[in-house]
């Protein structure tokens, strides 16, 4: 059984038509021909992410999302997803896009991590950018 939830840590940003979120994500997964068993979103603030970030990843800077894969199997994915609502302001405000258009890009950018995206070279990272903007696309047509 597929579970998606939402949990508001420190922050709480206007997150609308949940339902309808949850079924895309879903639809994603199964597009992507990943197995979704459960999926957290956790929403936090940029201090939050920095001390998952040093702790987890020994990384010290801010980042809008860190994605944690805890699947025990291949089968089923599990994951937990962490999201900067801070840092989706300011990148959304740098990049000359609504908030709303900015969390989902992130939303949708650790669910394509879960499937096996990644992002840390050029090539992956254009690959992933791609996978965003279809499924932004998808989502907001």
């Amino acid at each position: 059984m597929q579970q998606i939830h939402f949990h508001f840590y420190d922050r709480s940003p206007l997150l609308k038509e949940r339902t309808q979120l949850k079924q895309f994500i879903k639809a994603l997964f199964i597009k992507e021909k990943a197995a979704l068993k459960s999926l957290a979103y956790i929403f936090c603030s940029d201090e939050y992410l920095l001390q998952i970030n040093k702790d987890f990843l020994k990384h010290d800077f801010y980042t809008d999302v860190i994605t944690f894969d805890l699947s025990s199997s291949k089968k089923e994915i599990e994951g937990e997803v962490y999201l900067s609502v801070d840092r989706i302001k300011d990148n959304a405000k740098n990049m000359g896009v609504s908030f709303t258009e900015e969390l989902h890009r992130v939303i949708f950018h650790g669910a394509l991590h879960l499937c096996g995206y990644k992002d840390k070279t050029k090539a992956d990272g254009a690959i992933m950018r791609t996978k965003e903007d279809h499924y932004l696309g998808r989502y907001f047509k």
